[in-house]
C-alpha cells in the first residue's frame, strides 16, 4: 500500500501551511504523468458518511481486495474507499512499475530503506502511547515494528553509497512529529497507511527487492519480514483501528489524513525514480562483473 492523493481531490500546500499533515506534490507535472489512470473509488461528504467502492483497492490483486473488504469493520471500509484511487496511482508511478518488474537498482532500495528508517523509529516510539489514549489497545506494536529490520537491513548494506539525504523523507518525518503533538488521530493514519502496505503490497515488493539483491550478490532484506503469520497481524491492526474513539469530526480527519500521507509516499518514489542509472550501480561481483541494469 503505497500511494498518494491526486491534486483534484487534496490541495497541496507548502509544508508548514494549511493543516499539519498536508505536504506539497512532488515532481508536479512529470509525476502526474506517471499515475495511471483509474476512476474514482468512493465519494465523501464531511461530517457524513462515506460511499464506499466495490473497486479492488489494489490492481494487482483485485478478487482479493474485494474479499478482504467483506470483512473489514465500517470505518476501515471507509477508508478503503477513501484511499483506494490513491493506491492505484501510486502502483503506477514510474518506480513502483520498475520495482515490481525487477528493474530497479540496488541503490534505490537502499535509499528506499534508509529514507523509510527515521518515520518507522518515530511511529515506534510514540504510536502506543497516542494509540492508547484514543482507546486502540490492540496494536500489536512489537510484531508490526520495522526499526530493528531496517537497522540489521542498514548495517547488511552499509558499503552502499550513501547518496544525499532524502528530501521527501525529511519532510514526512517532520510532518509526523506535528502530528504527534497536535493531532494523533491523524498521525495514526500514517501508521496504518504504512503498516497495512507493509503487510500487503509490500510481501510482493519484498520478492521482487531480494531476487534484485541476490542477482548482485548483495544481502538479503528483512524489512518485509513479519516473524508472526499476516493474516494475524491484519487482523489485530485492522481491529485496533476499528477501536479509535473519534468524534465525526476527528474520523472524517483520519480519512483525509490517509490521503496525505500517500502524497508523502508519492514524494518519495518520485525522488526514487530519479536517482540517475549512471550512479545507481551496485558493487561487480565475480559472478556478474560490473552489471548495471537500466531503469524507466
Amino acid at each position: 500500500m503505497s500511494s498518494l492523493s491526486t491534486p483534484e481531490t487534496s490541495p497541496d500546500f507548502p509544508a508548514g501551511h494549511g493543516h499539519p499533515g498536508q505536504v506539497p506534490t512532488a515532481g508536479g507535472p512529470a509525476v502526474a504523468n506517471q499515475l495511471a489512470a483509474s476512476p474514482t473509488a468512493a465519494s465523501h461528504t464531511a461530517g457524513g458518511p462515506t460511499a464506499e467502492s466495490n473497486e479492488a483497492i489494489s490492481s494487482h490483486a483485485p478478487g482479493a481486495g474485494l474479499a478482504q473488504r467483506s470483512v473489514l469493520g465500517p470505518r476501515l471500509r471507509r477508508l478503503h474507499a477513501r484511499i483506494g484511487k490513491a493506491h492505484r496511482q501510486a502502483e503506477g508511478m514510474a518506480f513502483s512499475r520498475a520495482l515490481l518488474e525487477g528493474q530497479v537498482e540496488p541503490l534505490q532500495l537502499v535509499a528506499l530503506l534508509r529514507a523509510l528508517a527515521p518515520g518507522y523509529a518515530l511511529i515506534e516510539q510514540a504510536g502506543p502511547e497516542l494509540a492508547a489514549a484514543l482507546g486502540a489497545t490492540a496494536f500489536p506494536w512489537n510484531d508490526l515494528a520495522r526499526t530493528p529490520a531496517l537497522e540489521r537491513d542498514a548495517a547488511q548494506l552499509s558499503a552502499m553509497p550513501a547518496g544525499r539525504p532524502s528530501a521527501a523523507a525529511a519532510v514526512w518525518l517532520e510532518q509526523l512529529r506535528s502530528l504527534a503533538r497536535q493531532a494523533p488521530h491523524r498521525f495514526l493514519a500514517h501508521v496504518y497507511v504504512r503498516y497495512g502496505g507493509d503487510l500487503s503490497g509490500g510481501q510482493q515488493l519484498a520478492e521482487q527487492a531480494n531476487a534484485i539483491l541476490a542477482s548482485r550478490g548483495l544481502p538479503l532484506v528483512s524489512f518485509w519480514a513479519f516473524e508472526r503469520p499476516i493474516s494475524e497481524l491484519k487482523e489485530e491492526l485492522h481491529t485496533a483501528f476499528e477501536q479509535l474513539d473519534l468524534s465525526e469530526a476527528e474520523e472524517e480527519e483520519l480519512l483525509e489524513e490517509a490521503e496525505v500521507a500517500f502524497r508523502a509516499t508519492q514524494r518519495l518514489l518520485a525522488e526514487l525514480a530519479e536517482l540517475a542509472p549512471a550512479t545507481a550501480t551496485a558493487p561487480a561481483t565475480a559472478q556478474d562483473p560490473g552489471r548495471s541494469a537500466a531503469f524507466d
